[in-house]
């Protein structure tokens, strides 16, 4: 439930957070893009819809940030007071639902498509987890907007079918077809299912705290903190993930390739310690 108003200090937490977020999804996608050279060709569907989704999710907090400021607005001289809710304007927490909608099942295609798995696998993977994917998120906005906590229950435990489905598939149906990576991409890859573990499990508990009777500006904001940190967590540094992943195949699959690279960043660092000294 969207408060009626926020002190000054919840104000310019939220404020900053959104920043925050813009900052590290708008320069990560940026990244990613510029290092496409630094890894194979096949390995860069990848981080190219790595940087897609970052794009996607700085665009749509552009728009959650301007859905904020606009919906609270306060009457103190200089600025410099409690934030009231403006009459007829309301926090569209809807933007972020449709973020998710977009970059969750892609989440789902980098980590299929850095591991260039044959093609029958892959399209089987896919054809199961983006779907998937794609009704989670689609089950779960219903309840979000509901207003009655029966209506928010339902909703909540339908999308959580998909969302348990993806796991199996991602911790069982995956792990069969590790065995032929690297053992340093195996161990990566099973710290990158953690990662999506960990920070998707952020937004089931953030659902559940209206049920449970937590509301109040206080935990709007720490709503939409949590939701924040989890996004930076679940894009951005899931983006850098692949990356280094894809370099490490790269380096795998192409000691040529390897060699040259290794040189240039050897180069690059006596560079740096030269202009140091």
């Amino acid at each position: 439930m969207i408060p009626d108003s926020l002190t000054q200090i919840q104000y310019d937490t939220v404020y900053n957070v959104f920043s925050l977020v813009i900052a590290s999804q708008l320069f990560t996608s940026l990244f990613l893009v510029i290092c496409l050279p630094r890894v194979l060709p096949r390995y860069r569907q990848a981080m190219t819809v790595a940087a897609i989704v970052c794009g996607i999710a700085a665009y749509h907090y552009f728009r959650i940030f301007n859905s904020f400021t606009e919906a609270f607005v306060t009457e103190a001289v200089g600025g410099r007071g409690n934030y009231a809710q403006v009459a007829g304007a309301s926090f569209n927490e809807g933007y972020r639902y449709v973020d998710w909608l977009l970059t969750v099942p892609l989440l789902l295609l980098e980590l299929v498509a850095v591991l260039a798995l044959a093609r029958k696998v892959q399209s089987s993977l896919l054809t199961r987890l983006i779907p998937a994917a794609a009704l989670m998120i689609a089950l779960g906005y219903p309840g979000e907007m509901a207003t009655d906590n029966l209506t928010r229950g339902i909703f909540g435990l339908l999308s959580s079918i998909p969302f348990a489905y993806i796991l199996y598939v991602l911790f069982v149906e995956l792990t069969r077809s590790l065995e032929r990576q690297p053992t340093t991409v195996r161990k990566t890859i099973s710290l990158l299912r953690l990662l999506l573990l960990a920070t998707w499990g952020v937004y089931p508990i953030a659902y559940l705290l209206p049920g449970i009777g937590i509301g109040g500006s206080d935990a709007w904001v720490g709503l939409q903190i949590g939701y924040s940190v989890a996004d930076i967590l679940a894009k951005c540094l899931y983006g850098l993930i692949i990356y280094r992943i894809a370099r490490m195949k790269s380096f795998a699959d192409d000691h040529t390739f390897a060699d040259s690279e290794l040189s240039l960043e050897d180069s690059t660092s006596l560079k740096r310690s030269t202009i140091n000294s």
